[in-house]
């Protein structure tokens, strides 16, 4: 028996954006069909390097797609000049349930993740959005970018960051490839980068607000994707209040999207709130955006139909071109 092996390069090649967006729609739909068989993700706390390993196991009945993907989460790594993220994601036949070949999961991750947002923006933003606001300049922050560039023609991108020196080597890596214009501003102050905004993405690890809800203007669309625990919060309460919300998965948002949860316990917000799950609308169940005023908010904590389909298409281009290794067990 043989597997093949993906590195992170690989996957970068064999994962194309545009790919992966259409994907992402395919797959929530079957989140919210009942089409797919999706456990919460096992938690391990590893408390003396307050780092957290999560497994997440999926299932997606009407592609046949079945994976688990292992990434562990640990903060401290930065202090090591090591990433804070590796994750790896073991594709199985369906039918059999043979392992078919392990993806390096940092790649695929930031990925899908930012094709998840690139799905919800092409469903929920206007179609005019032209400016976006990248809040963040890590991996998520770069793959985030792309997407949306992907989905929509824009024009103007602002970029901010705490330490200004990621802010500019942001830009400088990111102008001009594929889809992203060349304007990309690095801004000094969140506040000028949110106000006039047609999109937000957040993808920081803020534990709270990282901009307030008074400088989003009417029909800006938000992504926030940094924050995955109860405890963390990249969108403030008032522009939750103000959004139509919506989520990838009602189940995990409750358990997990501190954006969510802390103005749910603050009797700000009812569990109503959430208009949909993305794949409620990607599958035609429920409206996306009704005016080009509105506000709308796409809420994600990542769930694992996603590196299930990611993994699939990955393999998939991966034999049609020859890439990665193929080792036997």
């Amino acid at each position: 028996m043989k597997i093949r092996i993906l590195s992170a390069n690989d996957v970068r090649q064999a994962l194309p954006m545009a790919d992966a967006i259409a994907g992402m729609k395919r797959a929530f739909a079957q989140l919210s069909t009942e089409q797919a068989v999706v456990p919460l993700r096992g938690r391990v706390n590893v408390a003396p390097v307050s780092g957290t390993t999560l497994v997440m196991p999926a299932y997606l009945a009407q592609s046949n797609d079945l994976a688990v993907k292992v990434v562990s989460v640990f903060p401290q790594n930065s202090a090591r000049h090591e990433p804070t993220i590796y994750a790896a994601v073991l594709v199985l036949d369906a039918e059999t349930g043979r392992p078919l070949a392990l993806l390096e999961g940092g790649m695929l991750t930031a990925i899908r993740t930012g094709a998840g947002a690139g799905a919800a923006t092409d469903l929920l933003a206007r179609p005019d959005a032209s400016v976006v606001a990248i809040l963040g300049s890590g991996v998520q922050a770069r793959t985030q970018l792309e997407a949306v560039c992907t989905v929509r023609h824009i024009r103007e991108v602002r970029v901010y960051s705490p330490t200004n020196e990621h802010a500019v080597e942001f830009a400088r890596e990111m102008r001009g490839q594929g889809p992203i214009p060349q304007l990309i501003r690095i801004m000094s102050h969140v506040e000028t980068a949110v106000r006039g905004a047609d999109i937000i993405c957040a993808a920081t690890t803020s534990s709270k607000p990282v901009f307030k809800g008074k400088d989003v203007s009417p029909g800006t669309h938000i992504n926030g994707v940094g924050s995955y625990t109860p405890a963390m919060q990249e969108v403030d309460a008032e522009t939750v209040k103000r959004a139509l919300v919506v989520v990838d998965s009602r189940a995990a948002a409750w358990e997990e999207a501190g954006d969510l949860i802390v103005p749910l316990q603050a009797g700000l917000i009812n569990e109503a709130h959430i208009h949909a799950e993305i794949g409620e609308i990607a599958a035609g169940l429920k409206p996306g955006r009704t005016s080009p005023e509105q506000i709308t908010f796409f809420k994600s904590v990542g769930v694992a139909v996603q590196d299930a389909i990611s993994g699939r298409i990955a393999l998939e281009n991966a034999v049609a071109h020859g890439l990665g290794t193929e080792v036997g067990l």
